[in-house]
Parts: C-alpha cells; structure tokens; sequence
C-alpha cells in the first residue's frame, strides 16, 4: 500500500517545492492527498475482498439449450400441436419445426436453458466477477461453442460436459402476441452423466458453493447428480434449491420429484405447476396460497429445519410461505405495449432472487429483485437483459 501511496504523491511534492502556498497549507494539501489515496486504496481493497468471498457462491446444475426463438402465429401452433405459457419435451412430429423456424426472417439465437438463464440473471444482477458457476451437457459443435462464448461473456464460470456423439440441445421459442411456448430437443443436454460431476475439477464447483439450484427439468436427465449435490448440500449446511418447471415434471417425474424435495430449502413454481404438483398429490384444492403453504410443510430431511415455497402468477401477486404463514407481494405491471417476449421470465425471476439470496438479504429484497429482474426481461426478445442492471 506505502509503494502506491508513494506513486501517487512524488507529483504533488515535487509541485509542493515550487509552490507559493504557505507551509501549513501545503502540509493540509499533503494530509488530503495521504486520506485521499488511502480512501482509494481501501475501496479497492473492499472491492477484492466481495470479490473473494462471493467467488463461486452460486452453482448451477441444468440442461443448457439455444434458444431458436420467432413469432409465429396461430395456424403454426395448430400445426404442430402446441399450446402458449406451456413446456414440453419434443416429439417426432415437433422435428421438422426447428427447421421452419430457424427459416423465418424474424428468428433469434439465445443461449438458453431454465438453469443457465437463472445462472446467467444472478451473475448479472451482483456484477461480482466469478460469483457463479454452472455445469451441464452440450455437444462437440459450433453451437456448443457458441454456448461457451456465451457464458463466458456473462461471466459465469462454465464447465461443461461435452458429448462427441449429439449435437447441442435446442429449444422452440414460438412466440405470438408476447406469450411464448417452448418444445426442447434435449439431444445433448440429456446425455449428463454423474461422472462428470464426479471430477475432483468439477465436484470442486459444489464444495466451494454455498447455494445450489437446479429446475425440475433436470430430474428428465441426472436425478442421481441431483441426490449427490442435494445431499451434500444438507450435510454441510448449504442451501439447495429447486423448481417444480413445468406441469410434465409434476405429473410424469413425480417419483424422482418426490426422492429430492425433503432436500429443498427453497422450491419455485408458477400457479399452472403449483395447481398440478397439488392434483397429483389429491390436494382438493386449486387455491394457490393453501397450496403453497402445504408444499413449504412437505416433509424434511434430516438437518434440513424448513422449506420456503414461492409461487409466481404472472400479473398478480408473488405467494411466499413460510414458517406457516403466506405473504404476498406485488409485481411491477407493464403495459400490454411494452411486452416483447415472457421466455425467461420465470427464469429471470429465480436469477434476481438468488442475486439477493447469496448476499444475505431479506425475503422481501429476494422477491423485490426477482420482480425487477422479469420486468427487464419481458421487455426484450428472449432471456437477454442491458449490460448493467437499475436495481437498488
């Protein structure tokens, strides 16, 4: 620290021998150039030290996609059988669908997957350089290379099982009137395998992490990595996270869904997956406050002292329960003529929340930012936001 303050005063005291001002006042000049500099010098200090402490605070485990995103219309969606705010895994007759997208004048590429988008929202709300992490499975091409490209500019450290047999997974963004539906051809984002997660580089992501999340999408296609990081996660008092992603999870996985929740400390959803995680559990009921308050009371693992469910419903209120109490709190109301595009808002909500988690922050400051960080989102063509986020 003396070498810097030194640089920095050798200038003003060589100013000082030919100066006119008066002894005292050329000492006062010297003493606020030393505060000045020291000043300067600790901000920097602190700066490194956030650095440090938030470095790899947030992992993220999930199914990397590129987003191939267009408006369409609705004689597309009759086409192919798809219906808007829904996620679905693609069938044989979605195939030929990808082609006709990437065809239309209008089509988008976006590096994409729920997780990585949630990933890639954090990293960008804290703007600490290194805080998150991110693992996931892409194939040995150029849009494997792209997603590289892509989450190093985000800033997020990647690390990648790359599969030399299938191609990147991508997802049918279609579009119409600012509502979206997604059809995701897993290709090699379904070939993680636990192994990878297994390398001492790789497993060195969940030991340095102190927050895990990981969508119920990747229940379709690692539960064992899931179980591995969710019990370590409660053995080392870290908290994990998860979201219920799509009604599909809640009906069709429901056996891999349930081996994970006594693990979860946190679980996000939105009214449509909420009202269906409670039809297949016979809850009698479609009340989305009952049915949140019944999730947060699931039962626990060992270690684990309680779960927090928050549950989205676009326009209307974010529910929150917790210690058997339901809150609930506003979102910011766009105008129908600022909505571009609602993929990612989910996505974005869980990123901007987590922002505030992994600082310690209230519930209220979670939601606060995961509302704020959608309403950046759905004013722009997919998951994509500004270079630096207006939150504060």
């Amino acid at each position: 620290m003396s070498l810097s303050w030194a640089a920095q005063l050798k200038p003003l005291l060589r100013t000082h021998r030919h100066s006119s001002a008066s002894p005292a006042q050329q000492q006062s000049q010297i003493s606020a150039a030393f505060a000045a500099s020291f000043a300067c010098e600790r901000t920097g200090e602190k700066q490194m030290a956030a650095s440090s402490s938030y470095e790899g605070v947030l992992l993220g485990m999930g199914n990397p996609l590129l987003d191939i995103s267009a408006v369409v219309n609705d004689a597309f969606l009759a086409k192919y059988d798809i219906k808007l705010n829904n996620a679905i895994l693609a069938e044989e007759k979605h195939l030929p669908m990808y082609d006709e997208l990437a065809s239309k004048g209008n089509v988008e590429y976006i590096a994409g997957g729920a997780t990585q988008n949630s990933i890639r929202v954090a990293q960008w709300m804290l703007q600490i350089p290194g805080a998150t992490s991110y693992m996931g499975c892409i194939g040995k091409d150029k849009f494997g290379e792209e997603m590289k490209k892509n989450a190093q500019a985000a800033g997020v450290t990647a690390h990648y099982y790359e599969d030399e047999a299938a191609p990147t997974g991508t997802c049918a963004v279609c579009v119409v009137g600012g509502e979206r539906s997604l059809i995701a051809n897993l290709s090699a984002a379904n070939c993680y395998k636990s192994e990878h997660l297994k390398r001492p580089e790789n497993w060195a992501l969940v030991e340095k992490a102190k927050y895990i999340y990981i969508a119920g999408f990747f229940l379709t296609v690692s539960p064992e990595s899931i179980q591995l990081v969710a019990e370590h996660a409660a053995a080392n008092n870290k908290v994990f996270l998860m979201n219920l992603s799509a009604p599909f999870i809640c009906e069709f996985f429901r056996d891999a869904q349930e081996k994970v929740l006594p693990y979860v400390d946190f679980i996000f959803g939105n009214e449509t997956e909420a009202k269906i995680f409670a039809k297949v559990r016979g809850w009698e009921t479609e009340n989305i406050e009952e049915i949140a308050l019944k999730i947060s009371q699931l039962p626990l693992a060992s270690g684990k002292q309680k779960r927090i469910a928050v549950i989205t419903q676009g326009a209307d209120p974010v529910v929150v329960a917790e210690d058997g109490k339901v809150k609930t709190f506003p979102v910011i109301l766009l105008p129908k003529e600022k909505l571009v595009d609602t993929n990612g808002a989910g996505d974005a909500f869980v990123g901007g929340f987590l922002s505030q988690l992994v600082q310690g922050k209230s519930i209220e400051d979670c939601v606060r930012a995961g509302c704020y960080a959608a309403n950046v989102i759905i004013q722009r063509s997919g998951c994509t936001y500004p270079e630096k986020p207006d939150f504060n």
